[in-house]
Formats: C-alpha cells, sequence, structure tokens
C-alpha cells in the first residue's frame, strides 16, 4: 500500500512539476521550486525504500548522523543537521520506538543523554545506505561527474548564504 502511494504521489507530482516550467523558454524560473520539489520527488523514493525497516523520510538523516558521530547528545545533532529541536526530538523518539536507537546519561554531565546505535541500528545502517544510494543513482542520471560536483558547490553556497546572516542587512 505504501509504495502505491508512493508511486501515485510521484507520479501525480511529475505532472505538477510541468506546471512550473516558466512560460519564457529563456526564463529559467526560481531556483526554490526546484530545490523544493526535487526534495519532495527525494522523500517519496526514500520512504518507498525505507518502509520495510519502519524508518521514514524524516528519520533516516538521524540514524545516519548517529552512525557516524555516536555518542552525540540531541541539541548536538540538532545543531549538527540544522534542524530544530522539537523535530529531532520526534525523529529520536521514533528511532527509539523502532528499537534504532537508545539514550545513556552522559557520564560527565548528568543532565544531558548520549545518543547511541543499538544492534538492529547498527544492522541497518548498511540498508539504509544501499536504498540511498539507489535513490542517489537515480538523481545523478544523465549528469556528468563534474556537473554533479558543480551543483553540489552551488547548492553549498546557497546554504551558506541562507545561514549566515549578512552583515550590510
Amino acid at each position: 500500500m505504501m509504495i502505491l502511494v508512493a508511486i501515485t504521489f510521484y507520479l501525480g507530482a511529475s505532472k505538477l512539476s510541468e506546471q512550473w516550467k516558466p512560460a519564457d523558454k529563456h526564463e529559467t524560473g526560481s531556483h526554490g521550486q526546484y530545490i523544493s520539489a526535487i526534495y519532495r520527488h527525494m522523500q517519496v523514493l526514500i520512504s518507498a525504500e525505507l518502509a520495510p525497516y519502519r524508518i521514514g523520510s524524516g528519520q533516516y538523516i538521524f540514524l545516519m548522523a548517529i552512525a557516524f558521530h555516536q555518542p552525540i547528545t540531541q541539541k548536538a545533532l540538532s545543531e549538527k543537521l540544522l534542524i530544530d529541536k522539537t523535530t529531532t526530538a520526534k525523529a529520536i523518539a521514533k528511532l527509539e520506538a523502532e528499537g534504532y536507537v537508545r539514550r545513556e546519561v552522559d557520564t560527565t554531565d548528568k543532565r544531558y543523554q548520549q545518543l547511541y546505535l543499538t544492534e538492529s541500528g547498527q544492522d541497518v545502517v548498511p540498508k539504509v545506505q544501499e536504498a540511498l544510494d539507489r535513490v542517489k543513482i537515480r538523481t545523478r542520471k544523465g549528469i556528468a561527474d563534474e556537473e554533479y560536483d558543480r551543483l553540489i558547490n552551488l547548492l553549498n553556497i546557497v546554504l551558506h548564504n541562507l545561514s549566515t546572516q549578512d552583515e550590510s542587512e
């Protein structure tokens, strides 16, 4: 059922993206529209890929970040991912309920809890990475390595521009 919903949404979103094409062939449109559409398409694909593991498209980024940075506090995780604390708390609670993440009191500061992957979490990480790789391969279809590297560099510039305050403002 989940895959059917994902496919239906994907096909519907494909039609919607046709409406976003500028009427004037010389006009390129807003990069924000494209980023938003790409994000939604990727979330649908990732959700379908991760459904067998009961990991939503909103949780995988937390799982993978913990895998590569454990132990880590929830606060540090939010800061690293540039995601608000409430969203982080909900995602961690879901991963904990699924048995992928555990919390331990920080030995140096009892006010904090460190996040770790459970054995199940460690087992699922390679499967999640394979799923993400399949989606990434699909996104890179028809794009040369140099073009893809340029795209990533440009997106990093856009992110930097948005996440830092301009002193002239």
